[in-house]
């Protein structure tokens, strides 16, 4: 199969408009532009294309919720990539920033929008640069401005650098950060496609969505739909870290079992090592361990949702048994209580409760009441906070807790034998859940939700 992203990724030069155009560059745009809005609309829905940042929502549907009208309305790429493990949209701004402009255009098009925006990392200096570069040659070219190539389509793009907030990736934290406030969530609805951008209609998509937005022009809806699965099309750059050979971005029709990922494509773990437990879509995806059953499993929407996990922004992490799972948990929740914007209680005092607890259980201060009240903390958490981010730390943790409580037990033995206290859980009681209630399955809501 052809690979729509990686097929001329390392083309010399691909960066630059010169280049870009020999390789069939804004010919996608041309074809576009010589359409009515609603017939490049219509493909973009019977494509399928779901949301490549985490929320997994259908970008047509999306476009066909933004009023029709005159008013001004807003298009914003949320190129804030900060979802540990995921580094697959710096390589594609990077190395084809016109794809993604080219993309951006065609969308305004298709959803009668007239302003756009690029919210891009505020760490991604060089990205961003070359991002600037590539519109100025984009807008010489007459592809960005008044009346597009001779069309009715007025246009502009601007870059904005963020400022390295976490939070930010929350769709209506970084509308209020593109608007000169604190990146802080808003209170939904009214959602941003009716009250979005300076309160007018907005649609925000992932860099990595509005890149397959002239891939779908060109080929037509119904051929993309081909590739992929019926549900999840297409295909996906995925980001595979942590244990593994040959880390890095890989590009694969969705549906093929992940174990060919982790194995085939990134090597597998370190010699002599086996798979403890991974994350199949960023650090806000609850984990799987790693056996058999779960390394089978298809990768794509569906299928990692019924498994109780969640594709998310479609970045791997693999833990081999080499690392201790309460080292993954506690780093895992300093992390979101550090990215906490503090303004909802769920969220502040649940992350900062649960990394206490941890710290417990590293320390060997724990006893098994600790697990219990921990898990209880996560079920409290999930589904309860003004956005995502604190359901983005109780997800993994409460996953950490269902599928390894007897190596959390055992580590809170060791570090209390370690420190002269004896064993604190009975042999009868372990790998019990004491709590009130048995843990919730993950809700498969993703952080960086309605960043697709």
């Amino acid at each position: 199969m052809k690979l729509l992203f990686y097929e001329d990724i390392d083309h010399p030069d691909l960066n630059t408009l010169k280049v870009y155009e020999e390789t069939g560059g804004y010919k996608s745009l041309r074809q576009a532009l010589k359409m009515e809005p609603e017939d490049v609309l219509t493909e973009l829905q019977a494509s399928g294309v779901r949301g490549r940042g985490g929320a997994g929502f259908a970008m047509g549907k999306k476009v066909s919720f933004l009023p029709k009208g005159s008013m001004d309305k807003y298009l914003v790429c949320n190129a804030d990539e900060s979802e540990p493990g995921t580094f697959k949209d710096r390589e594609l701004m990077q190395k084809n920033p016109h794809l993604l402009i080219e993309g951006m255009i065609i969308a305004a098009w298709a959803a009668g929008i007239n302003r756009s925006f690029i919210y891009i990392r505020g760490e991604y200096v060089h990205q961003a640069d070359i991002l600037d570069a590539a519109l100025a040659e984009a807008r010489e070219e007459g592809y960005i401005g008044e009346r597009i190539l001779g069309s009715d389509h007025t246009l502009d793009i601007v870059v904005h650098r963020g400022a390295g907030a976490y939070i930010c990736g929350e769709e209506t934290a970084l509308l209020d950060s593109l608007e000169g406030k604190r990146g802080n969530p808003r209170l939904k609805p009214p959602f941003p496609a009716l009250q979005g951008l300076y309160k007018g209609p907005t649609l925000i998509n992932n860099v990595e969505t509005l890149m397959n937005v002239p891939h779908i022009v060109r080929m037509g809806g119904e051929a993309f739909a081909k590739i992929g699965t019926e549900t999840s099309t297409g295909t996906k750059v995925v980001s595979v870290s942590g244990c593994v050979r040959r880390p890095g971005n890989y590009e694969i029709p969705l549906g093929i079992p992940s174990r060919e990922l982790i194995y085939d494509l990134a090597g597998g773990p370190p010699e002599g090592r086996k798979v403890k437990a991974w994350f199949p879509g960023g650090s806000s995806a609850p984990v799987l361990p790693g056996t058999d059953e779960m390394l089978d499993l298809p990768y794509d929407f569906d299928s990692l949702a019924k498994a109780g996990s969640m594709l998310g922004s479609g970045a791997i992490i693999v833990i081999d048994d080499s690392i201790p799972i309460v080292d993954v948990a506690l780093k895992t929740a300093k992390f979101y209580r550090h990215e906490s914007c503090g303004k909802c209680t769920p969220c502040r005092e649940g992350t900062n409760w649960t990394v206490k607890m941890l710290e417990r259980i590293d320390s060997g201060e724990a006893t098994p009441m600790d697990l219990d009240i921990m898990a209880s903390v996560q079920e409290q958490i999930i589904g309860n906070c003004l956005c995502v981010l604190g359901d983005a730390m109780a997800m993994p943790i409460g996953s950490m807790i269902k599928h390894f409580r007897e190596e959390f037990e055992a580590h809170i033995d060791a570090r209390r034998e370690e420190n002269g206290l004896g064993a604190a859980i009975p042999q009868v009681n372990r790998g019990r859940h004491a709590g009130p209630g048995p843990m919730r399955e993950p809700t498969g809501v993703d952080p960086t939700a309605a960043v697709a």
